[in-house]
């Protein structure tokens, strides 16, 4: 990037930089903790080589911090081809109900939360777009150097892995099966985002629905699964 005087840069990084955060929502100001997945560390350690090049180039960056990304595409041109087996929630439910799997395997039913099962926020894809519009506009018009800014890409809203089910089965008008299974290591209870600091400085806020997410999601998958 140096060489090729390469000096704005907006990075992916992801909500689990925070680890298992102590209050909810996680805001900016939150404290980063060790991450419980290889995953998460590798995003915290890209953010953290990103620091340091600022520091020494006096370049601009712009860190990202998606929580749950799902959906596609209005168009249904463009979406998540999932191949295998999914570590992703909706992935799974939907190659279930496309009869990939006979169930839906639920790690953990015991956490502290109002059905036991973990809790997460999910963003649509579309949204995290226009984010990252935002943010190169925000780059582009920024006059001063060594810059380095950081957001939450989020809705504010959490949901459990049952209440995603149902919304599922809802949405599509089918039944999913499922069986609850021991906790997956690297897991987290519930995490979801206060995005009010990249709605006051970019502009952005989520538009899309966990209806419509859903929605394309399921209609790109099953349009190249045939």
């Amino acid at each position: 990037m140096e060489e090729f005087k390469v000096k704005k840069l907006i990075f992916s990084s992801s909500c689990t930089v925070y680890g298992q955060a102590d209050q909810m929502p996680i805001n900016e100001q939150t404290p980063l903790k060790t991450p419980l997945s290889p995953y998460g560390k590798t995003k915290q350690m890209g953010e953290i080589i990103i620091e340091d090049w600022i520091k020494a180039t006096g370049f601009k960056a712009i860190i990202l911090r998606y929580f749950n990304p799902i959906g596609a595409h209005p168009s249904l041109h463009i979406g998540e081809s999932i191949e295998g087996e999914p570590d992703n929630l909706l992935p799974y439910i939907i190659k279930t109900a496309l009869k990939h799997y006979n169930f839906v395997k639920v790690f953990g039913n015991n956490y502290p939360t109002k059905d036991g099962t973990a809790i997460r926020d999910y963003i649509d894809v579309n949204d995290l777009a226009e984010a990252h519009l935002k943010a190169l506009n925000q780059l582009e018009l920024t006059t001063t150097s060594s810059m380095i800014e950081y957001y939450n890409l989020g809705t504010g809203k959490g949901y459990s892995v049952l209440e995603m089910i149902q919304a599922f089965e809802k949405v599509v008008n089918i039944k999913i099966p499922y069986q609850f299974c021991d906790r997956r290591s690297g897991d987290f209870i519930e995490a979801y985002a206060d995005y009010s600091l990249v709605k006051n400085k970019l502009n952005w806020e989520p538009k899309t629905t966990l209806k419509e997410s859903i929605y394309t999601a399921y209609s790109f998958q099953k349009k190249i699964s045939y």
